[in-house]
């Protein structure tokens, strides 16, 4: 598995093979080093972006493509429901997710997303599934980019379904063993922030 950190991409791709159970080896590399740079193009030279897993010398891009490819070759535990509907649910809010994360309006999709999550325990049922991992950033980082621009969105007290789900997600056995540090986020996160919008 080729990777950058802390790259929420990569981090979908961790988690689910995690959940599997699958032994891999992890590169985690930096695009201005040469080597890495150089691995990168010979495995995805369309996109050249992360993340990429590599089987048998081939390899596979994207995400989402990646997350179905794992889920056919390690089918247990199913990161998606056995019932067609249900599967083709599942998929849409995956779609959902991927098409509303630039959006503006972020509590209105928090809202939906709290609707959708109820009481169950993750988004999947009672195991972690293709959409928990879809929207796994969001436990990854949310509360570090709030802290960075000094706003709260994702309060307790108007999303507490939502609350519930990532404190279940980032307990998970899968999940905790293979989360970043915090103050680390912060640091990453700020001085990004800082590269696109110098301080004054």
């Amino acid at each position: 598995l080729l990777g950058v950190w802390p790259s929420p991409y990569v981090y979908r791709i961790i988690w689910a093979l995690g959940l599997k159970g699958v032994k891999y080896e992890y590169i985690q590399g930096e695009f201005h080093k040469s080597d890495f740079t150089d691995l990168l193009l010979k495995y995805n030279p369309v996109y050249k972006k992360v993340p990429v897993l590599v089987l048998d010398g081939k390899p596979i891009a994207e995400s989402m493509v990646i997350l179905e490819y794992i889920e056919e070759i390690w089918p247990q535990p199913p990161l998606l429901p056995k019932d067609p509907y249900k599967r083709a649910m599942a998929r849409f809010w995956v779609s959902f997710a991927e098409e509303k994360k630039a959006t503006k309006e972020v509590r209105e999709v928090l809202k939906v997303l709290e609707e959708t999550i109820g009481d169950k325990k993750y988004f999947g049922g009672e195991e972690i599934g293709l959409l928990d991992i879809n929207l796994g950033w969001i436990a990854l980082s949310f509360g570090v980019i709030e802290d960075i621009v000094g706003v709260k969105v994702l309060v307790v007290d108007d999303f507490p379904c939502l609350f519930t789900w990532i404190q279940n997600f980032r307990e998970h056995q899968a999940i905790k063993t293979n989360l970043p540090n915090h103050q680390d986020l912060f640091v990453y996160y700020k001085q990004k922030r800082e590269t696109i919008i110098p301080s004054s």
